[in-house]
């Protein structure tokens, strides 16, 4: 079955049934109507080349992702595909596992199937892989980096408010000796995570510790190893500690456990991202959430804007606020 088919069963023309299968506004209500009731009486699948080629645009957004090992990425990538199928579009996903290479096989990947915007929820972008994207006036939209494009718009986490709120919760409940583990400081976004919790430190006049601050990969194994050198480093006089994202507080707490050590009694732990998974850890994790709905609606909806707009549409820049979500992992520190 073909095209031609259900334009003769409706009663219209071939290009009337392509128009009405790309949304096109052109086609009255009643008409469009009657072309639907002919597709669902025939079972009819429209072609996907086809499609692109009526309406010049592929119906496809690639996302482009760090580490889909780390639940915070999967959550993401369900909601933007969750908010794509809404709009009757398709996402192709690619995972670069923090290398450069291999985001560059991502990206060659996304122009072969000619997709119609890119959401680069990754910090590792080199910025000749983005010129290569730009040359082709491909919408994109960027997750906390900001290159000097001016065809790329930024969805941006407010790291350094979320790291004030939960030095904050941990000062209040009477910590002063407290640790931090970075995220890898090649990355911009761990930069800044680092960045603000030094300031914050400064803040309140807190002293940091010899090795309280130390990188971790923002991986488990990371946060793991991170916490058992800042233990030996700080001679365990840590009553509280925050990694720079879930995954690392939790290898933080696995290194707190290995050693003998009880959270929250003997140390506080926090997180970053608020991964569902940290809420069912042996001691629920407190951390400071991110909306990957709210992430994941504004980068697509960037997405989908511009690559119905001129050429010359300005670029975009928004931010998402972090929330302190409270769980067991934190308390006033033993007298």
């Amino acid at each position: 079955m073909n095209i031609t088919t259900v334009a003769k069963r409706a009663g219209v023309s071939t290009a009337t049934v392509s128009r009405v299968i790309n949304d096109s506004a052109v086609v009255s209500p009643a008409t469009a109507a009657k072309v639907r009731k002919v597709v669902r009486e025939l079972h009819f699948l429209p072609d996907g080349n086809a499609r692109s080629l009526g309406s010049g645009r592929s119906g496809m957004y690639g996302l482009i992702i760090s580490d889909i090992t780390n639940p915070y990425f999967p959550e993401l990538v369900k909601a933007f595909e969750d908010i794509a199928v809404e709009h009757k579009q398709e996402i192709l996903i690619a995972n670069t596992d923090y290398d450069l290479e291999r985001m560059e096989h991502c990206v060659i990947r996304m122009l072969q199937r000619k997709v119609d915007g890119v959401a680069i929820m990754t910090s590792e972008m080199a910025g000749h892989l983005v010129n290569s994207l730009s040359r082709r006036s491909i919408p994109l939209v960027f997750l906390d980096v900001a290159p000097a494009f001016a065809v790329s718009s930024v969805v941006q986490v407010n790291y350094a408010s979320g790291i004030q709120m939960g030095v904050e919760h941990l000062v209040e409940l009477g910590h002063r000796d407290i640790g931090f583990i970075s995220g890898p400081l090649d990355l911009h976004s761990a930069q800044i995570r680092q960045k603000a919790f030094r300031s914050m430190l400064k803040q309140y006049k807190l002293k940091s510790l010899p090795g309280s601050v130390q990188e971790g990969n923002h991986r488990i194994e990371g946060g793991h190893a991170a916490m058992l050198r800042m233990l030996l480093a700080t001679k365990r006089r840590i009553t509280a500690v925050m990694g720079s994202n879930d995954l690392t507080a939790i290898g933080a707490m696995g290194a707190l456990r290995d050693q003998g050590l009880a959270i929250p009694h003997d140390v506080s732990v926090v997180g970053f991202d608020g991964i569902e998974l940290g809420g069912y850890t042996q001691v629920p994790l407190t951390t400071l959430s991110v909306s990957r709905k709210e992430l994941a609606a504004l980068a697509f909806n960037m997405l989908y804007q511009s690559s119905r707009q001129s050429s010359d549409a300005k670029p975009v820049i928004s931010s998402v606020e972090p929330t302190l979500l409270i769980r067991a992992s934190t308390a006033p520190p033993r007298p």
